[in-house]
């Protein structure tokens, strides 16, 4: 009897399609797929995904193991659906929500009127109990326990069933926390609570809080959410035989964790699919010998961007979801509200603007037929020819018809022509990604000219040329199959658990037993939670990182930690790291000035395990040039230089191109997850491993005063 086939599948929830691979271990073949998400119940989508890429492999398989990256958190968090909270804190900081921190949207110039949005929990919510530590965890006042029943058989007569406790300096020690969860668990059983000494076990009270409760308020959901998938992945004949499937979420900081450790740490899954973007493009880029690169990953409610050095993503600490902000390590991604399902309408002032609400996967774009009623980009994209008259290979008729239809009201509204419209729409939604790709780059220092740019997702090819035009970038990379390129990425993606200790002390006063002791302990940390996950103790890999500034600096320099014994040498080395990495950040240091003391502040271990991932094939060259490919011509609308308007353009099946084709535009690469609209004036040609390489022809290129 032939042994069946052993793959894993990775499956990436978007706010319109549900994009599936799967990689088969032993041959190393690739298989992706799509299927329209269930916005209803996003696990309907994804047990759907499972079926059909395993109808796909022959149906005789053994999944051996399933990752999923998911936007549960974040889209409650973006969409304000907190629920009623209730917060426990030190006694005589029950206003700590309320201070805050300063922060108004587009500083005041634009903000006359701007009124503080509400607290995530009123006061009216706030429970304190007595008790002090001090910074050091020094017990200053024992902890009133008698307090802390009654506030939560307060929580419990109220109804209040989400809790999230920060007491002042649990950071240095956690037990006043844990005894207060205790006394909760007793008197409120019913309740959901977070602790701030597990979930961010950092300084700065307010970010703490903040961090406790968004985790909070997403717990009950994510663990609904997990668990319902993971009792559906159990209860689903995968094989006729098969053993529990391992079955793991996309972390915000670029691994991976079990279904059943991920339900104790929701928080971290916020950005988890954009970061299995992020990550799976930067792999391809790397491989194809680009360590420069932007990511655009674009969706159909939203586009995400972040920047690749070196083959890898930037880390963050100082993200946030919404209005709230998380201290949570995350891939350093920059969200706008410009996907394919992304509506245009005109403001009151008479303009026309794009997103960033979207009409998402129900109803979706008038062009669905799905009973959408507002114009979006992916009309404007089908009115002008630029994607063809249906998506996945025939799966989804589009209705060019209808669409035109709708734009014609904004056309009318607008005084202009229809065509004008369209294309008014997309030079708007091209603006708003360039504007998000700015930010990480031109503002942070980087020329932006400097970087190729990565493009996947299903409609994240659709503007490149027109963004390698407004940025000056140096090219474009468009993996294969890019609609699937964040499900790759879930493939790809160790297991990863982040550990932190603040610990504040000058440099030179720095006690090296307690700073190895520190590192010691959340070494352990990270070792128990990698062995939880079936990591062996030699397979185990641990990163050690810290964080440093300038005393009377407010915020920090994350900075490596070498391996080895923790002595005079090793502290200096990480000193002199941090001289160097102030001065890339901004453009200056203070190494050798004695009045400019180093202090360090957040001790940090990341525990990695390792995973095998996909090889990236070559692609073989071709008999003659990209002809073979031709499928057919269609009337398509372009609107640069003196020749705009409708052409007869050449459509190309990109699976049947070939490493070393050249293809000039104007011109359409097709697949079954995306489009590539090649622009007059460009030129794409396929690389060894079957990326498409799009550059603006020299004469074509806008030059500095252009731009």
């Amino acid at each position: 009897m032939a042994r069946q086939r052993r793959v894993r599948i990775g499956i990436d929830t978007g706010g319109t399609f549900t994009d599936v691979v799967a990689f088969d271990e032993d041959t190393g073949e690739i298989t992706t797929t799509k299927t329209p998400s269930t916005p209803a119940d996003p696990a309907d989508g994804f047990m759907n995904g499972i079926a059909k890429v395993v109808e796909l492999l022959g149906g005789d398989v053994e999944v051996s193991a399933v990752a999923h990256g998911t936007t549960v958190a974040t889209n409650q968090l973006l969409e304000d659906k907190i629920g009623r909270l209730g917060f426990i804190t030190t006694e005589g900081y029950e206003y700590l929500l309320e201070i805050a921190r300063q922060a108004v949207p587009d500083g005041y110039g634009n903000s006359y009127f701007w009124v503080k949005p509400d607290r995530i929990v009123p006061v009216d919510r706030v429970r304190t109990v007595g008790g002090r530590l001090d910074h050091t965890g020094a017990q200053v006042r024992p902890l009133d326990e008698e307090q802390a029943a009654e506030a939560a058989r307060w929580f419990r007569d109220q109804g209040i069933d989400t809790i999230g406790v920060c007491l002042l300096h649990s950071y240095a020690d956690p037990s006043h926390e844990e005894r207060v969860r205790e006394i909760l668990r007793a008197e409120h059983p019913d309740a959901v609570v977070s602790i701030s000494s597990e979930v961010l076990r950092e300084y700065r009270e307010y970010e703490r809080a903040m961090t406790t409760l968004v985790d909070a308020a997403v717990k009950p959901r994510v663990a609904r959410y997990v668990g319902g998938i993971r009792s559906r992945i159990d209860a689903g004949p995968l094989t006729a035989e098969q053993r529990r499937v391992p079955f793991s979420i996309m972390k915000s900081n670029g691994g991976v964790l079990s279904a059943e450790e991920i339900v104790h740490q929701p928080i971290t899954t916020v950005l988890s699919g954009p970061a299995a973007g992020a990550l799976g493009a930067a792999l391809i880029a790397a491989r194809a010998g680009f360590d420069r690169v932007l990511t655009l990953d674009g969706g159909g409610t939203s586009t995400d961007v972040s920047v690749v050095l070196g083959g890898e993503p930037g880390l963050t600490t100082e993200g946030s979801i919404g209005r709230y902000p998380s201290k949570i390590p995350m891939i350093d991604i920059v969200t706008v509200g410009a996907g394919g399902g992304s509506v245009a309408w005109i403001s009151p002032e008479g303009a026309l603007k794009v997103g960033p609400h979207s009409a998402g996967a129900d109803p979706g774009p008038i062009c669905y037929g799905n009973g959408g009623t507002e114009p979006t980009i992916t009309d404007a994209h089908v009115l002008l020819g630029r994607i063809p008259p249906h998506l996945l290979g025939g799966e989804i008729g589009l209705d060019a018809g209808s669409a035109r239809e709708g734009i014609a009201k904004i056309a009318q509204e607008l005084g202009i022509g229809v065509e004008k419209a369209a294309t008014g729409i997309l030079e708007i939604s091209a603006w708003n990604q360039a504007n998000a790709l700015r930010q990480i780059t031109v503002q942070r220092g980087l020329d932006v000219r400097d970087f190729h740019m990565a493009t996947f997702g299903g409609s994240g090819s659709l503007l490149l040329c027109r963004l390698i035009d407004i940025l000056g970038l140096a090219g474009a990379i468009v993996p294969r199959d890019p609609g699937n390129v964040s499900a790759f990425g879930l493939l790809t993606v160790d297991v990863k658990n982040d550990y932190v200790q603040t610990h504040v002390t000058r440099h030179t006063e720095l006690d090296l037993v307690a700073v190895g002791s520190i590192l010691a302990e959340l070494t352990g940390s990270a070792a128990d939670a990698l062995e939880r996950e079936g990591f062996a103790r030699p397979d185990h890999h641990y990163a050690r990182t810290a964080d440093l500034r300038y005393f009377g600096q407010a915020y920090e320099v994350r900075v490596a930690v070498p391996d080895g014994p923790v002595d005079a040498s090793l502290a200096d080395a990480v000193a002199e790291a941090f001289h160097d990495a102030h001065r890339s950040l901004y453009g200056y240091d203070f190494r050798g000035d004695t009045d400019q003391q180093v202090e360090w502040v957040n001790l940090r271990v990341t525990g990695v395990g390792r995973i095998r991932r996909p090889e990236l094939r070559e692609l073989p060259s071709g008999e003659g040039g990209p002809e073979r490919a031709l499928s057919g011509h269609r009337d398509v609308h372009f609107d640069e230089g003196a020749r705009p308007g409708y052409r007869t353009t050449p459509v190309y099946r990109r699976a049947d191109l070939a490493s070393g084709d050249r293809i000039e535009g104007p011109a359409i690469i097709e697949e079954f997850g995306s489009t590539i609209p090649l622009h007059p004036g460009f030129t794409a040609r396929i690389d060894g491993y079957g990326n498409v390489l799009v550059t603006a022809d020299a004469a074509t290129a806008p030059t500095d005063q252009e731009r």
